[in-house]
């Protein structure tokens, strides 16, 4: 049996969808293989940092600056030239609507029942007028959730849930919301008490069924993510078991070396 306290709705996530991928990740800490980084997942975390550390600027010229500081740190593929400045114009027209932004990066651990928390990031929260909230998360993929979709979002539950212990407010004052800044699109929702609860008894049963699996058990299960996962070039759904092994024993190794260099 594995012991955890602490989840978060990436790590609920992940057992739910393979459970040989929360293995490798939370269970072996093996790193990611280095063809796992794609070019989305680093355009992505540059957009990101450039809207957390950018929140209160006023200017285009602000926010440009902001990206050329923190551009060398993210390996930013070409094809995405130009289009961080379109995400910076949408930004200022988008951040122009908002007033009292209380949190950014907001990191948080709350609890969920008897020895059970909920831990997690929130890219930004406000706080309006009347005394409500608005949680936002920003994306930068290609595709855009619907309404309809967001309706069934496990991250943005799992937010609402978590503002409502840390604020001390009611579901009901909260609202949870993605952000597009490619498009400056802006898709958002309210949650019904009964749909949050019903979330945190998910999350308490997941966390059980975690507690109660054997690392041994922890088998894949191919699935329509398959095609982006981190570990696809581990699994046995797609590689021989020699090729596996192989990948295994290359990955701890990066894993010891990086932990000697610290």
């Amino acid at each position: 049996m594995m012991y955890i306290k602490t989840i978060s709705e990436s790590k609920y996530q992940t057992f739910k969808q393979c459970k040989l991928k929360y293995r490798y990740r939370y269970v072996d800490r093996l790193p990611e293989p280095e063809e796992s980084n794609t070019d989305a997942l680093h355009f992505g975390s540059y957009i990101h940092k450039i809207l957390e550390d950018g929140v209160n600027a006023k200017t285009e010229d602000e926010l440009v600056q902001i990206a050329e500081e923190v551009k060398g740190t993210y390996k930013v593929s070409e094809k995405y030239d130009g289009k961080d400045l379109k995400c910076i114009q949408n930004f200022l027209k988008f951040n122009e609507q908002l007033e009292g932004t209380v949190a950014c990066e907001l990191v948080f651990e709350v609890d969920v029942k008897d020895d059970i928390t909920l831990n997690g990031v929130i890219d930004r929260v406000i706080k309006g007028k009347d005394g409500g909230y608005l949680v936002i998360d920003y994306k930068t993929s290609k595709r855009e959730k619907s309404k309809v979709e967001l309706y069934q979002d496990s991250q943005l539950k799992g937010y609402v849930y978590a503002i409502s212990k840390l604020y001390d407010v009611p579901i009901s004052s909260i609202v949870a919301a993605h952000y597009y800044p490619l498009t400056n699109n802006f898709v958002h929702v309210q949650y019904s008490i009964p749909q949050i609860s019903a979330h945190a008894r998910k999350i308490v049963d997941e966390v059980w069924k975690i507690r109660k699996s054997k690392k041994d058990d922890m088998k894949p299960n191919r699935n329509d993510f398959c095609n982006w996962c981190a570990y696809k070039s581990a699994c046995p759904e797609f590689c021989t078991m020699h090729e596996v092994q192989s990948k295994i024993e290359e990955l701890k190794a990066k894993k010891s070396s990086g932990k000697n260099r610290k």
